[in-house]
Parts: C-alpha cells; structure tokens; sequence
C-alpha cells in the first residue's frame, strides 16, 4: 500500500501492530518501505506511532471520558492519533482536527469531528481528571511492572523511569578507534558533542552524519552497552567468545579495546541477524572476528566452537525483557507478561550452562542483560554460582533514572582452577 499522507501511514502502522504479532520497528519500517514520504513527513509518521504506544493507556482513558458508548478498534486509532497531535505533541487544534478527520472513512468522519471537538473544549477538565489517575494511567505502563518497580525502587524511582520510558530516545555514537582516533573524528565532525565523563561517545544535535557511519567511524549505541566489556577487561592476545553477539555493537569495542589482536568468535542462532552482525563487523575494521550460527539451547556445539575452545574470556549478553531500553523498544511494555521473567530466567541459565564449558579454568565469564528486573540479574547469577565452578568477582548496573543512560546489568564471573 503506498502512503502519500505522514497520518496514514501512522494510522496503518498502528493498525497493523495491534492486529498481527509484529514489533512495532518492523511494523514501522515495513509501512514507510512501502510510502512516498519525504524524510521530513517519515519522521513525524514516526513521532505519531511511536508517540501513541508510548501513551495508549492514557489516551485511551480520555477516549473513555468522551464517549461513553463502545467506539470499534480502527476508529478508536484514529482518535488516539488526533489526541495525541492535541494534548501531547502540540499540533494545533485546526491541524489536527481536520488532517484526523480527513483519514477517517467517509461515513464516520462527523463521529471524529464531534470527538475531537469536543476534546479540544474539555482539555483543561481531561488533563486535570488524568492528572488524578494513577501512574499507570498518567504515564501508560502496566499496573504489574508499575508495582514491581515501586517495591524494587521506590515510588518516586518508579515514576522517573516511567517517564524516563516515554521520553523520545537520545542517540548516541561510538567512536570507532580501529578506524579513527577520538580526536580526529571531532575535529572532522564539527557537530559531534563529546559526551562528558564516556570519552569514547559522541551525540549529535541534529542526524548523525551517515559518511561517518558507512565508513564505520562510529557505530550508533548506547553508552550502557560498555558496562559488560568494561568488565570483561578484553587483553590483547586474547580468545574470545561473544555468545550472543548480533547486531555486533559489544563485539566492535571488544575488538578496538584489543586493537585487533586476538580472536573473537562471534555467535548468533538467526541467520538474518547473522548478516548484519558480519556487515557490521566488516564495516568496523574488525579483522580478528570470525562468525558462526548457534543456537545455546540445542544442545551439540558447532565444530567452529569447539575448535577454538577453550577461551580465556567469555561473554554472555543474554536474550532479555529489554525493560531497561523500553524508551527505545517502545512496545515491551504492551507485550510482557508477568511470568515473563521466570521464562526469561530459565532461558538465561540454559545458554550460561551450554557455554560455560568452554571457558578455561580461571578464566572470565561475564553475564549481561539490558534488564532491570532481578530475576534476570543477580538471579541468574545466585543460581549459577551454586551449579557452577564460578566465582562472582564484580557486579555492575545502570539506572535510567539514576545514570541517564538505558538500563543494563552485568556480571563478572570467574571460572574455578
């Protein structure tokens, strides 16, 4: 279907997600593949979708306040986006009234009109009546992760990281040293801003020049993503296991802190993620990584594992919840369940006990997650510090609300003589 309208493509996108099982990335990028949009209208398509899922449930609560009687679900998308333009992204009113009304099917566009009109001379009582609800509502987040997070952080906590969720994402950069060194990228750069006290990040004010990523001087990633290689501590020299390495951000700043000496085997179990992971690499300057398909839970390990087993360090950046990067992966939240953690926890330990005995003796195994939840993390790591001959040494995480940066867990282990 071709979109010549920024809304309809919104309007489609969101339709979309909510009736098939799509992530909402994939569901975004596949409605603007199949768009004329300029660059500009793709960008606010994507302020629109994003920009609902972040705030369903409050949207949905004002729709409740203005229509008593059952409002059916592609109707219901259509408001969501006028609301949104209204109350919460500062389109005026005319705008986002008549463009809202103008996606909507012939025969129901009176119905939208009189909806979103009637919005528009309610504001100030809506805003007051969601300011009453509670966070769940306010900041549109699940009752069962709102309650796990006020018991794990505090109340106060828990309503920064739920707003700290709805925020649009920064994005940061890596400088690639394998291909320049920090100072000539920002002397070359002009535009890029040294992130104060993560020498080695960059952000942008505006789009981050694409020279400089085709060339692989830097790689778009979150500072959080250096806590698990920071401490696995890579030594020149070393071999390496990177269990769950695509898209293959930790991978290149293993490969640059080791200057490119040693050996990095590199593994994934989807093969689509498996190409990317090797056009990243590639692009990086990555000459000491070699890159095999495994799925931890299979059971049999690859001839190209066991070849080069045992390793001095591994690295295990684990499937997750994601619930420290929800700012970014904008429909976790719509999609965990509350037993998700137990299932993740199980999943976790499965892929520690397939690589654990490739690591040599005395050797470092260290755990990630970009999770907040403790199942995930010092979890997993109570249970497998009693199955297995590993010490843990050193624990790190980061807080959205407390680091300004995504969340992430990581765990240094060591493996018994």
């Amino acid at each position: 279907m071709i979109h010549s309208s920024a809304r309809r493509a919104a309007l489609q996108a969101l339709r979309t997600w909510r009736t098939q099982n799509q992530l909402a990335d994939a569901v975004l990028s596949s409605v603007l593949t199949g768009s004329v949009l300029g660059a500009s209208d793709r960008g606010f398509a994507q302020e629109l979708f994003y920009g609902v899922l972040r705030n369903l449930t409050l949207l949905d609560f004002w729709i409740n306040q203005l229509r008593s009687s059952r409002l059916n679900d592609d109707l219901r998308d259509i408001v969501r986006l006028g609301l949104y333009q209204l109350f919460l992204l500062g389109v005026s009113e005319h705008a986002a009234v008549y463009e809202s009304v103008q996606i909507a099917p012939v025969r129901n566009r009176g119905l939208i009109n009189a909806i979103l009109r009637s919005a528009t001379r309610q504001r100030d009582e809506l805003e007051k009546l969601a300011r009453q609800e509670p966070l769940s509502v306010r900041l549109s987040h699940p009752d069962f992760l709102v309650e796990r997070w006020e018991k794990a952080f505090g109340p106060a906590e828990a309503a920064e990281l739920c707003a700290w969720n709805n925020e649009r994402p920064q994005i940061y950069a890596r400088i690639n040293t394998l291909k320049i060194s920090r100072e000539e990228f920002l002397q070359t750069y002009k535009d890029a801003k040294a992130l104060p006290g993560r020498p080695g990040f960059v952000e942008f004010a505006a789009t981050f020049p694409q020279e400089a990523l085709q060339k692989g001087e830097c790689y778009i990633q979150d500072p959080s993503t250096t806590l698990a290689c920071e401490l696995l501590d890579p030594q020149k020299g070393d071999i390496i296991l990177d269990a769950c390495a695509a898209p293959g951000g930790k991978t290149g700043l293993i490969a640059a802190m080791m200057e490119n000496d040693g050996t990095i085997l590199a593994c994934d179990r989807d093969a689509g993620r498996l190409s990317v992971l090797q056009e990243n690499l590639a692009r990086l300057g990555v000459t000491i990584g070699r890159v095999t398909r495994h799925d931890w839970r299979s059971g049999a390990l690859p001839p190209a594992l066991t070849a080069i087993a045992p390793f001095d360090r591994v690295l295990i950046d684990a499937p997750c919840s994601n619930t420290g990067v929800m700012r970014r992966r904008v429909d976790v939240r719509w999609r965990l369940r509350s037993e998700e953690f137990a299932r993740m926890q199980e999943q976790q330990i499965s892929i520690i006990r397939s690589a654990v005995g490739l690591l040599q003796p005395g050797g470092v195994l260290v755990y990630s997650t970009c999770s907040l939840e403790r199942e995930e993390n010092s979890g997993v790591i109570e249970r497998v510090t009693t199955e297995f001959p590993l010490r843990l040494e050193q624990e790190k995480e980061s807080l959205p609300f407390r680091d300004g940066i995504d969340g992430a867990y990581g765990a240094r282990l060591i493996k018994a003589d």
